[in-house]
């Protein structure tokens, strides 16, 4: 019988424990006795947890009390919670998680518990995925770890870790295909009705693809022109004009301080602006995409699915206020 144990802490995000959970015990529904798994809540105080929404989680045991069990753990998962960054590290916590983890068969974190895995030392070298939100605080406070901002999940070896909240799904149901095949996965998937995988990358819920600087930077001046002239041509010579810089000077000076091209960021630039259209708007897509800037609807569609993962067609079907009136 597999064992899954899921670390949980005081601000834990209910979401995180529960929908991990749920994944493999309606499993069993499916698995016979023999390959059931056995679940397990590991708590990092002794009382019960109190998670961010208010309900409190009994554990089934102090992680120092797993070191006497004896019995050996297949997937150790630890939660996330919405003050976690912010936390400092606890030395003890930390330690019993490295050694926790070297035992366990695989291990991971949902959503933002990657800190807790980080400060463990867990992380180093590896690629990693967290809530898109933590994303760059996780990549400047660990500058080691590899953090993919768009993924909903992703494995390096024997570790998993997944976007924010109810990605923790996506990882669980796929593990559970490694462990009990597809079919099993496809029935889990149906009875909570969930997508057995979901469309495109976790930036389609990110409010920004673009980032924010001192607007009287050169990057800050910049990027308030593309923004008021999307619908121009813009190049790195046009750009250059608005700053007063030579070509090289300013895609130099750009790519530093911005982190991307200033190709990127007009691209990036006119997604955002489509996004804005899509969601509050019924504009026929030929429109949206002429105001934002892109060739033609079909340009936009394409450099959604590079972006986003979907279409903009899907986009709007996702997120427009139409579909969440529908």
């Amino acid at each position: 019988m597999p064992t899954v144990s899921l670390l949980v802490f005081p601000g834990v995000q209910a979401l995180d424990v529960s929908g991990p959970l749920d994944v493999f015990a309606e499993a069993n529904r499916f698995l016979p006795p023999a390959q059931q798994y056995r679940l397990q809540v590991v708590g990092s105080t002794r009382a019960a947890i109190v998670c961010s929404n208010g309900m409190q989680i009994v554990p089934h045991l102090h992680y120092s009390e797993t070191l006497h069990t004896g019995e050996p753990v297949d997937l150790l998962l630890v939660a996330g919670g919405p003050a976690l960054p912010q936390q400092p590290r606890d030395a003890a916590l930390s330690d019993w998680l490295y050694a926790a983890a070297l035992r366990a068969g695989r291990h991971g974190a949902i959503c933002n518990g990657a800190f807790l895995l980080a400060h463990a030392g867990l992380l180093g070298g590896k690629r990693v995925t967290t809530h898109w939100n933590d994303a760059a605080a996780l990549a400047q406070a660990f500058p080691d770890v590899e953090v993919d901002a768009d993924r909903i999940y992703l494995r390096d070896g024997k570790l998993v870790t997944s976007a924010g909240v109810t990605a923790g799904i996506d990882l669980s149901l796929a593990l559970l295909a490694d462990d009990a095949g597809q079919d099993v996965a496809l029935h889990v998937a149906k009875r909570l009705v969930v997508f057995m995988q979901r469309s495109g990358g976790q930036s389609q819920f990110s409010p920004y693809l673009t980032p924010n600087v001192a607007e009287t930077s050169l990057v800050g001046q910049v990027q308030r022109y593309v923004r008021d002239h999307l619908q121009d041509k813009l190049s790195v010579g046009i750009l250059a004009q608005v700053v007063a810089s030579s070509p090289r000077n300013f895609a130099r000076v750009f790519a530093r301080d911005a982190r991307m091209t200033p190709a990127e960021f007009i691209e990036s630039a006119r997604v955002d602006a489509a996004r804005v259209l899509l969601e509050s708007s019924q504009t026929p897509l030929k429109t949206v995409a002429y105001h934002c800037g892109f060739r033609d609807a079909s340009h936009m569609r394409v450099v959604f699915n590079k972006r986003l993962g979907i279409s903009a067609q899907q986009y709007r079907d996702n997120f427009s206020a139409q579909a969440l009136k529908d």
